[in-house]
């Protein structure tokens, strides 16, 4: 994601003086820094308006790696910001028990690179002819730099003398993130006000006027910002602006988060485990292991969900505690209504299985940021932007459902009803039907015009990954071969690739000398 948003730019949106921001957090703090540096100190005054009695939720405690866009765009070195938030790097996810296809029980999903151009043609032509029947490796986990970089868990930070581009995501402390873009969004100017909003006024026109606390103070504005969580204090229920909800396509509704001690070999990948009615996720920090279980209320009780979770941690008494935390999975009809633009879990929420959720809340304000200074809140402009995000939502939302509808459990009724789901959408379904027909995945994405999503190198690692093949039946031995002899160059070179990198720990540590 390119960030080009600088206040010598606008053109327009000359009557957008005050802004009004509902909620803080980090889907609030993260809204200020980017409007701050687009907007601060002539074209506007913002204003971020949070209660002290009103906690964040930080279900997800990673993030893909446009969070790291959104760091060199505020000019926020890693080092400034990664030690208070206990940040730890992230080079993929790594997922285990989804599948129980013989030799596909468990898969690496990589963040690309730059030598990623040396990995895809063998891993394409690879899964082009296991789809075919023939016995050739299609495990992502031994094709790719970052899979090889999680294996030793490295940091995938190279020397400087490697001239290739690593990408990677983050992991870290939601709470600690949203405190440290707060005092960020201070010191650039925006006006912190600490009370509980209980009033939202509108105008004749149907705008909103202005929103009233507690203590009686009235906070004017031009535009409003909703990040006031699930509730959505203003977009939903001031303004009326329908959720749509996903969980026909995604059944998961809830999510409990458990704490865990971490030694000094901490890993560099995100661990999405399967469980009895959803997944468990496993994030290191700096300090802890940050640990949860997505699941489905409907088929399984909140008390049966959390000793699941011991048990599966090894916590068998309740000395660590258990936070509960629900979830509303859907979106909104209208992202942007009247002079408001919902951000953050008042927009909508799509699971954190792979980490999300700052995506989103990134690119709406810059969506949103782009869109107004096109056409201030005219009413074409506005439903063009709402357009681009519901595309944005519904396109990441396949890309989820199809972990759930390609899985192969059949120990309970939930991954059965996930496989048997009939309410997917027709662009999932004509992917699974070109991967399955033999078809051209990058190909397909582009007919969609879906690329940008989701990029081929994750459609082949979860497919590939999965197991979604039909039984090895053809004999190719010299085909066989050559692929063996091909793979195991890559290989070479790849292993010879991660001596440029340090372990993870000691990297970590160079950031606080």
């Amino acid at each position: 994601m390119t960030l080009h948003l600088r206040a010598r730019d606008i053109q327009r949106g000359d009557c957008l003086k005050k802004i009004v921001i509902v909620g803080g957090g980090t889907a609030g703090w993260m809204t200020a820094c980017l409007m701050a540096d687009k907007w601060l100190p002539d074209q506007a005054e913002i204003t971020l308006v949070e209660s002290e009695n009103i906690g964040i939720i930080g279900v997800g405690e990673g993030s893909t790696p446009y969070l790291k866009t959104f760091f060199e765009h505020l000019g926020i070195e890693e080092s400034e910001w990664m030690p208070v938030c206990n940040a730890t790097y992230k080079a993929g996810i790594s997922f285990g028990g989804w599948s129980t296809r013989k030799g596909h029980e468990a898969y690496f999903h990589p963040f690309q690179t730059d030598l990623d151009g040396r990995s895809m043609p063998l891993f394409e032509a690879n899964a082009l002819l296991r789809r075919q029947g023939v016995a050739v490796e299609t495990r992502p986990d031994v094709l790719f730099l970052n899979a090889v970089i999680a294996r030793k868990k490295l940091a995938p930070k190279p020397a400087e003398h490697f001239p290739f581009s690593i990408t990677y995501g983050y992991h870290f402390e939601s709470a600690k993130l949203g405190h440290f873009l707060r005092d960020r969004a201070k010191a650039m100017g925006v006006h912190h006000v600490i009370a509980d909003v209980v009033e939202v006024k509108q105008a004749e026109s149907g705008d909103i006027a202005s929103v009233e606390t507690r203590c009686g103070q009235s906070l004017a504005g031009d535009c409003f910002v909703d990040c006031s969580g699930f509730r959505g204090m203003l977009i939903q229920q001031k303004l009326g602006s329908r959720f749509i909800s996903f969980e026909k396509n995604l059944f998961n509704d809830s999510a409990i988060a458990i704490p865990t001690p971490i030694d000094d070999d901490i890993p560099c990948q995100t661990e999405s485990n399967a469980m009895k009615h959803g997944w468990a996720w496993k994030i290191p920090l700096r300090n802890r292991y940050g640990n949860g279980y997505v699941y489905s209320s409907e088929y399984c009780s909140h008390d049966d969900a959390e000793t699941e979770i011991r048990e599966h941690l090894g916590l068998l008494d309740d000395e660590v505690e258990a936070r509960r935390v629900p979830m509303k999975v859907g979106r909104l009809a209208e992202n942007w209504k009247k002079n408001c633009v919902a951000v953050g879990l008042s927009q909508g929420f799509i699971e954190p299985l792979e980490a999300t959720g700052l995506q989103f809340i990134q690119s709406t304000i810059i969506e949103f940021m782009s869109a107004y200074e096109k056409g201030d809140f005219g009413h074409a402009n506005r439903n063009r932007f709402n357009d681009r995000i519901a595309t944005n939502f519904e396109r990441i939302r396949d890309y989820i459902v199809l972990h759930y509808y390609t899985n192969s459990r059949n120990d309970t009724e939930y991954w059965k009803a996930n496989q048997r789901n009939p309410d997917i959408s027709d662009k999932l379904r004509a992917m699974v039907e070109t991967w399955t027909q033999l078809g051209n995945i990058t190909e397909e994405l582009k007919k969609q015009g879906i690329q940008q999503y989701y990029q081929s190198i994750s459609w082949h690692s979860l497919l590939a990954g999965m197991g979604i093949f039909p039984d090895a039946r053809i004999t190719h031995d010299q085909v066989v071969a050559e692929q063996g002899d091909r793979l195991e160059q890559l290989q070479t070179f790849l292993d010879k690739c991660s001596l440029n990198f340090m372990p993870h720990r000691a990297y970590l540590e160079t950031q606080q000398a």
